[in-house]
């Protein structure tokens, strides 16, 4: 049997046709890897090449498996023939594509894989750009070099194109993603002007989801009050919370929002407009994608357009810029100075003998328990609650009653007597600090104390420094370190050689969490400093 190519008639062997069939079979498994990625980085263009860049770095077999389908596309340009060379360029292209990145599974433990309708449309999008970018360059290959033959050689280049090819369908499909979720923006905003609710919008680099959960619980008494579940911030997570969720009652809606790139916060705004605009903090968090902390400010201060009180945590900086600008602009907007320090001249919330002091226009108002609540997003929810008509002293009362957020610095004491710090849902350098001087402060005297963390990511070019930081602040506090997985390990290494904690590296959580049980006890005390989804090396 032949095929027709750009230099005359090929021979297309049985053999060749057994290679692209396990290529093929070979790519979907693959792909499926890379697609649980997409599905778990919300579908960014340039998060599966970002991936896989960490685990490329994670171990020198990942290194290796990494570059062997482009080493396999160079052996089929360069050995043209029929010896036993000829199947084994599509036989290492196909290894490689399989087991590439040793680690990551298909499935996933923290992340399993859901096969959702824009799911399936990447997978279908995906394995058309993989195939037609393969058999276009074979063919190219073919016509311009002195390598007769097409089939054979489409492993190779389905394995060395299947990532990128993956990123390239991440950008073609938004257009036509965000066209299918406008019937659901457009049902939302109906809602919202139907049941027309007070809108307080709250964004930040940190803080917004237990920011939040302070504005329910110290309104939901005066007002009845909806706020978007869990990390429901963008664009459709806000839609579905709206549809599902609002209530023809709801007096008060609290959305989160969230900024993956300038004028996400904007786009949100469009249809879901604060009245109240809540920044809870700017800091380095999410670099990877802004670049710049200026960047950061820009966007979130997007949220700021439409809202008539704006409310600010001026322990920021660059918050307190913003604060002066829009107090000093003519837009006719009320400005709230909230935090800790002395800047904070509506409402100010600061640590005194094991309790948050609340104070309202300089006089102390009433207390909160300092467990597990953080002061500088109190004092912005304090001032939300204000803004919708809470008295202070009811305010104040309940605040007295809040309880921390669920894998936000919450401590436990285990079965054994040791007792847990669990900050998981943390990966922000200031949050982190906060955590070290919790466990300073827990066990009893002589006890052990250790720090269990995979460092912190989406910090860009600080990734590294602000992870080498952790690392030694956490090695003074601590007498162990125990490092989670490869992507940081480098980094925490380095900064823990600095301090006293003997160092541990295990593979994942899994092991971590064996090691804390083996070797803590009693009057011991751990911290669980931020978790990695298993889609990390």
């Amino acid at each position: 049997m032949s095929v027709s190519s750009g230099r005359g008639m090929v021979e297309m062997r049985p053999a060749n046709l057994l290679w692209e069939v396990l290529g093929a079979a070979a790519l979907a498994a693959a792909g499926v890897r890379w697609l649980r990625v997409a599905q778990r980085e919300h579908y960014l263009p340039g998060s599966v090449f970002a991936l896989c860049r960490l685990w490329r770095r994670s171990g020198i077999l990942n290194r290796i498996l990494a570059f062997v389908p482009s080493l396999a596309v160079v052996g089929w340009l360069a050995f043209p023939g029929r010896g036993w060379w000829e199947g084994a360029w599509p036989a290492a292209a196909i290894l490689a594509c399989v087991w590439y990145p040793a680690g990551l599974s298909w499935r996933g433990r923290t992340s399993p894989l859901r096969w959702t309708a824009r799911l399936r449309r990447l997978a279908a999008i995906t394995g058309a750009f993989t195939l037609a970018a393969s058999l276009g360059a074979a063919a190219l290959a073919s016509a311009v070099t002195s390598r007769s033959g097409l089939w054979g050689a489409l492993a190779p280049w389905g394995a060395a194109l299947l990532i990128p090819m993956t990123d390239l369908a991440l950008w073609a499909a938004a257009p036509l993603e965000r066209r299918l979720t406008r019937k659901y923006v457009r049902r939302a905003r109906a809602v919202l002007r139907r049941v027309s609710p007070v809108v307080v919008g709250i964004t930040g680099s940190y803080g917004k989801t237990s920011t939040k959960g302070y504005v329910r619980e110290l309104a939901e008494g005066e007002r009845r009050v909806v706020a978007s579940p869990a990390s429901f911030n963008n664009r459709l997570g806000l839609a579905r919370a709206v549809n599902d969720h609002l209530t023809p009652d709801a007096e008060v809606f609290v959305a989160e929002m969230g900024a993956y790139g300038p004028g996400e916060i904007a786009g949100l705004c469009s249809w879901i407009p604060p009245r109240i605009a809540v920044i809870t903090a700017i800091g380095p968090v999410h670099l990877q994608r802004f670049r710049t902390v200026e960047r950061i400010v820009r966007a979130k201060a997007e949220i700021t357009g439409p809202a008539q009180v704006v409310i600010l945590n001026v322990d920021h900086p660059e918050l307190a810029e913003l604060a002066d600008r829009l107090s000093a602009g003519a837009g006719g907007k009320t400005v709230r100075r909230c935090g800790t320090g002395e800047g904070a001249a509506d409402v100010r919330v600061r640590p005194a003998a094991g309790k948050l002091v609340i104070e309202a226009a300089g006089r102390a108002a009433g207390e909160a328990p300092a467990a597990g609540l953080f002061a500088a997003n109190l004092a912005c929810a304090v001032a939300v609650a204000l803004e919708l008509g809470v008295p202070m002293e009811r305010a104040a009362e309940r605040a007295g009653r809040l309880r921390g957020v669920e894998h936000r610095q919450s401590v436990t004491r285990s079965e054994a007597g040791f007792e847990i710090i669990d900050d998981t849902f943390n990966s922000n350098p200031a949050g982190a600090a906060r955590a070290l001087k919790l466990l300073a402060g827990l066990g009893s005297p002589g006890a052990r104390r250790a720090v269990v963390t995979p460092g912190m990511v989406e910090l860009g070019p600080r990734q590294h420094e602000e992870n080498r930081r952790l690392a030694a602040a956490a090695a003074q506090a601590a007498d162990h370190l125990v490092i989670v997985g490869s992507t940081n390990r480098r980094a925490l290494r380095s900064g823990a050689e600095e301090g006293k904690a003997q160092v541990t590296s295990v593979p994942g959580r899994e092991q971590a969490v064996r090691w804390v049980r083996s070797h803590l006890g009693p009057g011991d005390a751990v911290l669980y400093e931020n978790d990695l989804p298993d889609h990390y090396p």
